[in-house]
């Protein structure tokens, strides 16, 4: 049986969740949960830079096969957050490109969908359902871990029946969780 390991992130410049799982038989296990929190009184580059550092550490400490990474997801009234929150992303993805880690990328509400059956659901509801799946005696403080593990949790189900699929010869398009709009 195939031990899978998923690093589950939740992004953020302020506070970055994160999240490991090892799945095998349709059953997950944590492995690890916290929140890398960089200086918030550091200019931008500098907040960067250590939530890299501190990325790599969890990367290389953990050795994922791969990584999941909420997508983007902000207000069109706020485009500052929006690139800030890339920039977060982006120093993620690094960190699992230069140590070989592959990333994944799942919406918000695909990671809902998947775990408490709505997109629409609470963070009440996943948090439950993170619990429930992990076999954990109460939710994972702050919620940013929860978060992240849910992300986990959810990407190693879609893989899974994505796997099966394949296994009985059926091949499912890469569905892409948000639909590009035409702006203007």
């Amino acid at each position: 049986m195939t031990v899978r390991r998923i690093l589950g992130v939740d992004p953020g410049l302020r506070t970055t969740g994160y999240g490991v799982i090892e799945c095998s038989g349709g059953r997950c296990r944590l492995v690890e949960g916290g929140v890398l929190q960089p200086r918030a009184d550091l200019p931008l580059e500098r907040r960067l830079a250590q939530l890299h550092a501190a990325m790599v550490e969890v990367v290389i400490s953990t050795r994922p096969d791969c990584m999941v990474v909420e997508e983007l997801w902000t207000s069109y009234k706020n485009p500052t957050t929006a690139v800030l929150m890339g920039h977060a992303r982006g120093v993620i993805a690094l960190a699992a490109g230069a140590n070989g880690v592959t990333m994944e990328h799942l919406a918000h509400s695909l990671v809902k969908r998947a775990l408490a059956g709505s997109g629409a659901a609470g963070k009440a509801q996943v948090s439950a359902m993170v619990v429930q799946l992990l076999g954990l005696a109460a939710a994972p403080q702050p919620p940013d871990v929860s978060d992240a593990l849910a992300i986990a949790i959810a990407y190693a189900n879609i893989d899974s029946q994505r796997t099966r699929f394949a296994q009985a010869g059926i091949a499912l398009p890469h569905q892409r969780s948000r639909r590009a709009r035409a702006v203007g």
